[in-house]
């Protein structure tokens, strides 16, 4: 599934693109519950929403450590349930 993605490693960043460390975040959730973190002065991709933030990205990653405790999508927990 496509959606929000933190790039590691080696990373070019434009002049308009603060660094990794320095960007604000926001966590983001999809209709599955699934979570990730997207930098807050972009748009959010189609399908993703605001959960928490904006934040620093260590901070961000917490929250979903904290609150995403069942990693397996929605509907799959939907079906295990039924």
């Amino acid at each position: 599934m496509a959606g929000p993605q933190v790039l590691t490693g080696r990373t070019r960043h434009s002049l308009d693109t603060p660094a990794m460390s320095e960007q604000s975040y926001v966590v983001v959730v999809n209709d599955e519950e699934q979570y990730s973190i997207w930098p807050a002065h972009r748009d959010l991709p189609a399908g993703w929403s605001t959960r928490n933030g904006p934040a620093d990205r260590e901070s961000c990653l917490a929250y979903i450590q904290e609150y995403w405790v069942d990693m397996r999508p929605r509907s799959l927990r939907d079906r295990a349930a039924s």
